[in-house]
């Protein structure tokens, strides 16, 4: 059996549920400009902003709503300390933040976070509020950002499914995460999910949101996930932004933040081609730069500093936008959005993700091997059952537990209708309805877990817990 024992971090602040009756923090000075170096000395009228600030293989987002108040959702990598961002928000004539919205707490979103409260408390007109998922993380960087907001008496709000963000001149809808955090409190699968709309524009951010937060996402909102942007989960990562949640979704426009060389792969082949069998437009800051979504409230006009494709599965072959880029943004889109975004639409409705390889049944669980389970491997295993009329392809699919550990199908196999295969902890020789893990401990919880199994393309199959 393995045991996990998560360190975690005191909140130095208290973290209030965030409620409908907190009143809205003063508005800040909202100028904007269409290039680095040059703001603009006029405010935001009737129209909402979205820059995707380009910060490398991190995330950062601005928002300026019609009524001139400012949003940053996230603030980029450590490595950064928030030079890239605070610069981009300077160069914007951004003079305060009335709102800082915290996707997570891992280091390459939070990484700004002290930078842009000190800079902003010290040198502009302070931070309004913060929003934070309450999910506590170890690291120096997570540390220096409560300290921050501890120094400059800036408050922080534990925000989650249902809450009211007071985001003057917007609709918001807070849809993630629940109350009850999932995957056994992975900071990746309870990021703050949000959608802030304008009319019949809406924009709906994602953090790092994986299998498990998107498959909790569909069940519980169904196509009142609808909105006209979508910024593409865990910076374009395979176990985001899955089919599952882009049928949902229905965006017009996808944007994917990540380095042209992410050390990760990111964006991965899979998510370029299921935007691109969806047809949908794809903005990554590694080519295109820094983007920005501009309406009105009916037509959305979409900008970037780099004229590049925006078919998903061409951008692998576009050059590389210069980090150092300080050009001018330029119009490369236009269109109108849809009337069926609306914030009205959001309605639970209890469902379930299914899809047409649902055939597979976890039929056997033996977690608690002979001996000691780490000296015992081989012996700890589950077992699948092809229970549907057509053979199965599992290659690629995904076997996951409650921790976020990972094993992928190899390539060729396949599962008959009535067969069955079992998939050991341990390392052996794969065959005859026989697969290994290869891990070097123990994977399956004697007292319960959860077993989840997604498809190659993000479609949870199986989500079984047992006790």
């Amino acid at each position: 059996m393995r045991t996990t024992t998560r360190g975690s971090v005191a909140l130095l602040v208290l973290l209030v549920v965030c409620s409908g009756c907190l009143g809205a923090p003063g508005p800040g000075v909202a100028s904007t400009t269409d290039e680095r170096g040059t703001a603009a000395t006029d405010t935001v009228d009737g129209t909402l902003e979205v820059h995707v600030i380009a910060v490398g293989q991190s995330a950062s987002a601005l928002v300026i709503t019609p009524a001139g108040e400012t949003v940053l959702v996230d603030s980029g990598d450590w490595h950064d300390d928030g030079e890239i961002v605070i610069d981009y928000l300077e160069q914007q004539g951004v003079e305060r933040i009335d709102h800082l919205v915290t996707s997570h707490a891992d280091a390459d979103h939070i990484g700004g976070h002290a930078a842009v409260i000190e800079h902003f408390e010290t040198a502009g007109e302070g931070v309004g509020a913060v929003y934070d998922p309450g999910i506590a993380s170890s690291s120096a960087t997570y540390e220096r950002y409560l300290d921050a907001v501890e120094e400059y008496d800036v408050p922080l709000f534990q925000t989650r499914a249902g809450a009211q963000l007071p985001i003057e001149g917007v609709d918001v809808a807070v849809f993630g995460p629940p109350e009850e955090p999932l995957a056994n409190v992975d900071r990746n699968e309870n990021s703050l999910v949000f959608r802030i709309a304008h009319e019949n524009t809406s924009v709906l951010f994602t953090g790092d949101a994986g299998v498990v937060e998107e498959q909790y996402l569909v069940s519980t909102y169904g196509d009142g996930l609808r909105s006209t942007v979508l910024l593409a989960g865990h910076h374009g990562s395979r176990s985001s932004t899955g089919s599952a949640l882009l049928d949902a979704v229905q965006p017009r426009v996808a944007v994917i933040s990540s380095a042209y060389d992410s050390q990760y792969g990111h964006p991965h082949q899979k998510v370029l081609e299921r935007l691109g069998t969806r047809s949908i437009p794809a903005y990554w800051t590694g080519v295109h730069g820094d983007v920005v979504f501009r309406s009105d409230g009916r037509t959305v006009t979409v900008l970037s500093q780099q004229s590049a494709t925006t078919v998903a599965t061409a951008l692998r072959e576009a050059e590389a936008a210069d980090p150092r880029n300080s050009d001018p943004v330029a119009v490369r889109e236009q269109f109108v959005a849809d009337s069926e975004t609306s914030v009205d639409a959001i309605t639970p409705d209890g469902g379930t993700v299914t899809s047409a390889a649902g055939q597979l049944s976890l039929v056997e669980v033996h977690a608690d091997a002979a001996g000691n389970d780490n000296e015992n491997l081989d012996d700890e295993y589950l077992t699948f059952e092809n229970t549907g009329d057509s053979t199965l392809d599992l290659g690629g699919w995904v076997l996951a537990d409650a921790a976020g550990h990972r094993y992928t199908f190899p390539s060729g196999v396949t599962l008959a209708p009535g067969e069955r295969v079992r998939i050991s902890t341990g390392s052996g020789t794969d065959g005859d309805g026989e697969l290994y893990w290869g891990a070097d401990g123990a994977i399956w919880n004697n007292d319960g877990d959860t077993v989840l199994v997604t498809t190659d393309e993000g479609a949870v199959v199986v989500e079984d817990e047992y006790t």
